[in-house]
């Protein structure tokens, strides 16, 4: 697997597959080099990690997708891992995400070192659980 940083030429991937963002956010944060792709061996897209930062001064992870044949393998905790050494290599102290208390994501970041740190309710929705983790400097 190889992590990059996406480009231009994938805007039509990101906006094919990622539902969670407008379509107008996504070269913005191409060119901030905040959404990386997950790659088999022949360079095929079967992923992402999108970030974006929580109080415009912390990193907040906003979406992880892995496809399904490709989930299982222990990627996921490779992207995250990546993505913290990045942020730490920025100088940044803490990074954050969070998840549905419906899924079991919430279960992977703490096994990651994530802590839980509140929660958002909103209306008709799932309790949203708020994960922090300190990097290690």
């Amino acid at each position: 697997m190889q992590i990059v940083s996406a480009t231009v030429d994938d805007f039509e991937y990101i906006c094919d597959r990622d539902p969670h963002i407008k379509e107008n956010l996504i070269l913005p944060k191409i060119r901030e080099k905040e959404i990386y792709l997950l790659q088999n061996e022949e360079s095929v897209n079967f992923g992402w990690l999108r970030y974006g930062y929580f109080w415009d001064n912390t990193p907040f992870m906003n979406m992880l997708w892995i496809d399904e044949p490709y989930r299982g393998r222990g990627i996921g905790k490779e992207a995250v891992l990546f993505w913290e050494k990045e942020m730490a290599e920025q100088g940044f102290k803490l990074v954050m995400t969070s998840t549905l208390a419906s899924e079991e994501a919430q279960h992977f970041y703490r096994k990651l070192g994530y802590w839980d740190a509140g929660c958002l309710l909103l209306e008709n929705e799932p309790m949203e659980i708020i994960l922090t983790k300190t990097l290690l400097s």
